[in-house]
């Protein structure tokens, strides 16, 4: 009798322990593997052949893998809606510098059910989930087939550093499609997984847009760390969103939103969240006006970015501003600006780590310049693609182990 009790007892315990697994392994949960930041198109960015009838095919590579994605497209900067008539995702065959694509993997995107969908100025929407399998690191295409489309005022990311093509009609061949390193209306791509996979996302300029990295090759910094993370003991799970914008500001100014309007939606809007990295400022700090004033500024607004992160449970690492000596931005005041900057994000407990990108990239005979190995058409500011290496390899992996 003892023995079949204790039987039963390891019976129900195993089912109890079985049934707990199950429900953690069931609770499935969406998270961004590929996101960019978005703005209107300045003119010399707008598409070079009209979207309006056209189809346009528009490589990204993610990070994380999974067999169910959604798309996310955006019209939040137009003052017209934006007709899309089809829509489908498929494997790429290069990471941008073709529009070929695996046939046999093209899928095609709807919206509640509808394959087409009229999107509203300032909206956002979401495809339907679709079930296509994406290894990691994988090279994807995104065709979208117009209807009516402005002619400019159009939501973009201008630094793709990835070729898009446009052909003529609604098609699927793009054998005559003119080319052109712009990405309009889409906006993330996700993934259901299963376990604790989760994003880090990074709110940046030029630099973390790629500037200096090479088009169709996804090697900025932000993709040397992703190939990292991946490979990792403990991050084998994580994304990493590039939110960087070309000539972007934190307090006003520059190229696009300023980051203190944006953050909500670039940071806070992802989906599987975890980590945020703040790296922005260079173009505050070089610009007119006071340097000093202006990094007391930027630090309350990460310290109000870093309040809202941590009361979702989200980690914040500091990303010190790299030196520019040599760059038209430089000058006594602007070098003692960035050193205020930094010297609070290496000493304050309000972040919860640093990513020292300056000590990384400095000069070993003269911090305040960047190591001339790392210079991109030596404007003193940009890294070029080894030095977007360099970035990449030197950033601490335990921080996304957290």
């Amino acid at each position: 009798m003892k023995t079949d009790r204790r039987r039963i007892i390891a019976a129900a315990m195993t089912l109890l322990v079985l049934g707990s697994f199950g429900q953690i392994c069931a609770k499935k949960h969406w998270v961004a593997t590929w996101a960019t930041a978005e703005q209107v198109a300045e003119t010399h960015n707008n598409p070079p052949v009209p979207l309006a009838g056209n189809s346009i095919r528009q490589i990204v590579q993610t990070s994380i893998s999974g067999d169910k994605l959604r798309v996310k497209l955006s019209n939040e900067f137009g003052k017209e809606p934006v007709e899309i008539k089809a829509a489908e995702i498929a494997v790429a065959l290069t990471s941008g510098n073709s529009h070929l694509i695996d046939e046999q993997t093209n899928t095609t995107l709807t919206f509640e059910g509808s394959a087409s969908i009229v999107i509203q100025p300032g909206e956002l929407v979401v495809s339907d989930p679709v079930m296509l399998s994406m290894t990691n690191r994988q090279n994807m295409a995104i065709t979208l087939h117009f209807g009516a489309c402005p002619a400019n005022i159009i939501t973009s990311h201008p630094g793709s550093r990835t070729d898009s093509y446009i052909a003529e009609g609604n098609t699927s061949d793009f054998s005559k499609s003119t080319a052109t390193a712009h990405w309009y209306i889409i906006n993330a791509i996700e993934v259901e997984r299963k376990d604790n996979a989760r994003a880090v996302v990074i709110l940046g300029n030029s630099i973390t847009d790629g500037r200096g990295s090479t088009t169709n090759v996804q090697n900025r910094w932000t993709d040397i760390l992703s190939r990292r993370l991946l490979a990792g003991k403990g991050t084998g799970n994580v994304s990493v969103l590039n939110m960087g914008l070309g000539g972007n500001c934190i307090l006003q100014g520059g190229l696009g939103p300023t980051a203190q309007t944006r953050y909500p939606r670039d940071l806070f809007g992802q989906e599987g969240v975890k980590y945020i990295v703040l790296f922005e400022g260079v173009n505050d700090l070089g610009g007119f006006g006071d340097a000093v004033a202006k990094a007391d500024r930027i630090i309350e607004v990460y310290k109000k970015i870093i309040e809202e992160a941590h009361s979702r449970g989200i980690k914040v690492y500091g990303g010190t501003v790299m030196p520019f000596k040599g760059n038209n931005y430089y000058s006594d005041n602007h070098e003692e600006g960035r050193n205020r900057l930094n010297e609070w994000i290496r000493t304050t407990d309000l972040l919860d780590g640093v990513i020292d990108h300056a000590a990384a990239m400095a000069d070993s005979n003269d911090p305040a310049r960047m190591d001339p190995a790392f210079l991109f058409e030596n404007d003193w500011l940009h890294p070029n693609a080894e030095g977007h290496r360099h970035m990449g390899e030197d950033v601490d992996l335990s921080l996304f182990t957290r």
